[in-house]
This record gives structure tokens, C-alpha cells and sequence, in this order.
């Protein structure tokens, strides 16, 4: 079952987009309520039943920012806002790659004081190259962030469920901001709730 479930801030902004394990959690330790389902589809327990969340809203307020970074692909996007940091185009996680801006056959190390969000045509045109040898200006300087935002900024509305369009404000197309959790498929954390895709409603 690949679902997703939208989650709301108690005002009814978008805070994060989960896995539908993670959405069960919140469910089930009464953390969110359930404003939209996935028609047609539930979970059951040995002694009870749940309709699958599509759309929640949290109950409590949650911090903002998460601490402690790790370095990751998708944590190098984030700090960027999902920006190439050579042309400045928004895109997608599966429209981005990291870049070396020292490559490693000059030295450079795979760190996040050497590593930047680039766009593949970008990423391309740069290869083994550093930014100036290359004729490329770097946006900005990358650094070790202290904290990142716990929203991503860009997700293809033509993969949003419909259900959840006025939720984002968006109509129909285009580009839904400030919602999705980039690579949500390999995991999610959501930071005081303690969830984990692997969650399962216990009998």
C-alpha cells in the first residue's frame, strides 16, 4: 500500500506530508483528527478498525525545527529549499542531485561545507569541474546548517490527491509549496511525535 497522508498544523496550514504507517501512529496515540479519508480503505486490528487518513490535523502545536542534522541527500536539499544552487531553479527531490563544488579528484570532501543542491542540467554542465573553472556562479556558500525547516518546498501537483488541493491552495496544476517530505518512501520523522514508517496499530 503506498499512501500518503497530508498533516495540517492546528491552523490548518500544511506541516508535512507521511507515510500512511506514520499518519496511524498520530491516529492512534491521539495526535491528530481526521478531516479526509482514503476512500474506501482501512486498517484493522484484532479488535478494531480504522478508515486510512488521507488529510489530518494535528492536535497540538509542534516545533518548527528540527536539531541535530544529519547529512543526507535529502537534508542537502532542504537546507537549499529545493533550489539549484547554480541556476536558482525550484524542483523536486527526483529532479535534484548533490554536487561536489571541489570535486573529489581535486580533494574536495563530502561534506555539507562542500556539497551543494544542483539541477541534473546544471550538475552536467559543471562535472569534474569546480564552479569557476566550470564559468559557474555558486548561489551561495554551503555551510553545516544548525537547523533545517520541517517542510520541503515543491511537489508536483499532478501527484497530489485531488482531496488534498484545497488543503494547499492549489486548483488543479502547477507546483504545491511547502508541503511534501522529500524521499517520505524511505522514512519520516516528525519530530516529537516519535514516528516511524514501521509503525503498526497494535491487537
Amino acid at each position: 500500500m503506498e499512501r500518503h497522508t497530508l498533516i495540517l498544523t492546528p491552523w490548518m496550514s500544511p506541516h508535512r506530508i507521511v507515510p500512511w504507517q506514520a499518519a496511524m501512529e498520530l491516529l492512534v496515540t491521539g495526535k491528530i483528527d481526521v478531516l479526509e479519508e482514503h476512500d474506501g480503505e482501512e486498517i484493522r486490528s484484532a479488535h478494531a478498525a480504522w478508515a486510512l487518513p488521507s488529510v489530518g490535523r494535528l492536535r497540538k502545536a509542534m516545533h518548527g525545527f528540527k536539531c541535530g542534522i544529519k547529512f543526507s541527500r535529502v537534508n542537502v536539499f532542504t537546507r537549499d529549499g529545493f533550489c539549484c544552487q547554480y541556476c536558482g531553479t525550484h524542483k523536486p527531490a527526483r529532479e535534484l542531485n548533490y554536487d561536489h563544488v571541489v570535486p573529489r579528484a581535486q580533494g574536495g570532501q563530502t561534506v555539507w561545507e562542500n556539497i551543494v543542491t544542483a539541477c541534473y542540467p546544471c550538475n552536467s554542465r559543471k562535472a569534474g569541474r569546480t564552479p569557476q573553472q566550470a564559468g559557474m556562479v555558486l548561489r551561495k556558500k554551503p555551510s553545516r546548517p544548525k537547523t533545517l525547516p520541517m517542510t520541503t518546498p515543491v511537489w508536483s501537483a499532478d501527484r497530489v490527491p485531488e482531496v488534498w488541493l484545497p488543503y494547499l491552495g492549489v486548483q488543479s496544476s502547477g507546483w504545491v509549496m511547502g508541503a511534501i517530505t522529500a524521499g517520505a518512501s524511505s522514512g519520516v520523522e516528525l519530530a516529537s511525535a516519535s514516528t516511524s514508517t514501521r509503525a503498526t496499530v497494535g491487537a
